[in-house]
């Protein structure tokens, strides 16, 4: 209700300055506690001697406007207390780097001991899921058959030797996939490595952006898991 249509229905009538601050601040504002204030003066000057504003509505109206300011400033507080817990501080942007996060990616770096692990993210259920191991140069090290895989996320180990059994040296490595259903239709299938995180960064959308080597920078939206 507007402080307007309120003063009407008391019979009250707004002139002069009055009319002027309401054009000025718009024809439906809202009701404040300074209104409020205002209107009841107002209905306590123009009111009939003989037939005065009952009490008790008195007290019942300023209980209601009590109660309405107590929650638009308990959601002004709560709103407050959402944007400090929702904030990331500079500690939380430290506390990636160093870390190992696993994210959709074709380049893998080894472990110390040379295997490479990872994960297979197929879109429906595959009768045969075919990895293929590239060099820095795109040379095929080795190719790993998973076999039959199901729908969803499924994680593969290779230990770092190419087809001849030769170590196949530090990387990076090119981690490729194929794979088929069992009429020999091709299904959707994507790599996800895992990567240490090097940098990080504020966004543009106020997330944290992660540097990986290989693969570039990522949202931490798009981290499917810490290791």
């Amino acid at each position: 209700m507007s402080f307007d249509s309120t003063l009407a229905g008391l019979g009250i009538g707004r002139t002069g300055a009055s009319t002027a601050q309401a054009a000025t601040s718009g024809s439906n504002a809202a009701m404040d506690q300074s209104d409020f204030l205002t209107l009841m003066t107002a209905q306590m000057k123009n009111q009939d001697p003989f037939d005065p504003v009952d009490n008790t509505q008195m007290v019942a109206q300023m209980a209601q406007f009590s109660s309405l300011a107590g929650i638009s400033e308990m959601n002004t507080t709560l709103a407050a207390i959402s944007a400090k817990l929702g904030a990331t501080s500079t500690t939380d942007l430290v506390s990636w780097v160093g870390r190992t996060v696993l994210t959709e990616g074709s380049v893998a770096y080894p472990r110390t001991d040379g295997s490479v692990g990872g994960v297979i993210e197929l879109g429906a259920e595959a009768a045969e899921v075919n990895v293929v191991i590239e060099g820095p140069n795109g040379e095929i090290l080795r190719n790993v058959s998973l076999g039959a895989l199901p729908a969803g996320q499924s994680e593969f180990e290779w230990d770092g030797t190419t087809d001849t059994g030769e170590p196949a040296g530090g990387g990076p490595f090119t981690i490729r996939v194929a794979a088929r259903n069992g009429d020999g239709d091709g299904v959707s299938a994507k790599p996800l490595v895992w990567a240490p995180v090097t940098a990080v960064a504020m966004g543009s959308d106020g997330n944290p952006v992660l540097t990986l080597p290989g693969i570039g920078q990522v949202s931490t939206s798009a981290i499917r898991k810490i290791g």
